[in-house]
């Protein structure tokens, strides 16, 4: 019998260009603020798992490093990578550990030190993402490339313009300004995000997430545990995963991402949430705002709105607080930053602390059914993860 899980506890590191420590020590403060949230030490920990896409840092195997730095040797451990949704991968495994009986407390740690490589070297390990030889070594297409093959596809479709695109980051940057753990702590105007200079038309400089450095944890636990840990567990009511074409010419549309459409179809459904209106459930959102038009798919992925209406959400200010749902009210990839191995833990950390209320006055979202989503992907596409937390325990 399957057996409900909780987060007892979470942490976040300040994301940024983090050359003041090495991968350990940025990934202690994470560890370190989680461990004590949940009120417990390492010997408490069943269990491991590192998120980190790597290839770009010092550490191409930081589990173990991480695991002896930490305290947390000799338990077991794994490192784990789905690319841009490695962090919402170690989740599931951390989960359905948990949920099967093998485990009774999981630590999941994301981590990434993309600065320590050259910014040419990361765009081209990010841009292997998807099917090397066809893609990457035939056509040279990059991460923004990719991603700019969504906008011109979905500009054609719905009439969106690169002033659409700019709301999002506006929105974003305004409250990354508000969260002391963001990469970019300041708010840009409309007109500056729209002067900056093409990286793949139709997408600008603020159209694109920085390269980050950083570190999430989040300790999840079964229900006996959690229930002795903290009178506040957040449930995971729902998680969901899928996966795309490694080719995207094999996609059947350039305007949705279908492995996030199959994430959410099995969250909502293990969640109890309608899929027809979704909004009328959820608190807030951390979608995956890689660059500004994922975050408009991501609206109609997930079902705020209907297929071509998700300019109209970012136009008419829907997913600010106070509109339909907050969406990215921590700043988002776009600004609070994308270290990638830890974006899916920084999500759900993110997530469990406006649930508990515990984030900032200026962009704590109003908490009314106590529910929250997190939509992670990786690549373009080609993983997909959907979690649904709750402060109700599921039925």
């Amino acid at each position: 019998m399957s057996r409900q899980v909780a987060i007892v506890g979470v942490g976040h590191s300040k994301y940024g260009v983090r050359n003041d420590v090495n991968i350990p020590e940025l990934a202690w403060e994470s560890i370190k603020q989680a461990l004590d949230d949940a009120g417990i030490e390492q010997k408490d920990i069943d269990y491991f798992i590192v998120s980190c896409a790597g290839g770009w840092s010092s550490e191409f195997l930081p589990a173990v490093v991480i695991g002896e730095y930490a305290g947390l040797t000799p338990k077991g451990t794994v490192r784990v990578e789905a690319a841009c949704a490695s962090g919402s991968a170690a989740i599931k495994l951390a989960h359905d550990m948990i949920a099967s009986g093998t485990a009774d407390i999981v630590m999941a740690i994301g981590i990434e030190k993309m600065n320590e490589s050259p910014t040419p070297t990361l765009i081209e390990c990010i841009g292997r993402a998807g099917n090397y030889f066809w893609e990457f070594e035939s056509f040279g297409l990059t991460f923004p490339g990719y991603y700019a093959l969504h906008a011109t596809a979905y500009m054609d479709k719905y009439g969106a313009t690169e002033e659409d695109l700019a709301r999002v980051a506006v929105k974003n940057h305004y409250y990354g300004a508000r969260n002391p753990k963001a990469h970019f702590q300041r708010e840009i105007t409309l007109e500056k995000a729209l002067s900056s200079r093409y990286i793949a038309w139709p997408l600008k400089l603020y159209d694109c997430c920085p390269l980050s450095d950083g570190s999430a944890t989040v300790i999840l636990a079964s229900e006996e545990v959690a229930k002795k840990l903290t009178d506040t567990p957040v449930w995971i009511a729902g998680i969901g995963s899928a996966s795309g074409t490694s080719n995207i010419s094999r996609r059947e549309s350039y305007t949705s991402l279908k492995a996030a459409v199959l994430a959410a179809e099995q969250a909502y459904k293990m969640a109890g949430v309608d899929r027809e209106n979704p909004v009328k459930y959820i608190d807030v959102a951390e979608v995956h705002d890689c660059f500004t038009i994922a975050e408009i798919m991501a609206y109609e992925d997930l079902g705020f709105c209907k297929r071509g209406e998700g300019v109209k959400l970012i136009r008419e200010n829907q997913t600010y607080i106070g509109g339909l749902i907050p969406v990215n009210v921590s700043g988002g990839l776009k600004a609070k930053g994308h270290p990638i191995g830890a974006t899916g833990e920084g999500m759900v950390a993110e997530l469990t602390k406006q649930l508990r209320q515990e984030v900032e006055r200026e962009r704590q979202a109003p908490i009314k059914n106590g529910v929250a989503l997190a939509h992670n992907i990786g690549g373009t596409g080609h993983y997909g993860y959907v979690i649904i937390l709750s402060l109700s325990k599921p039925k």
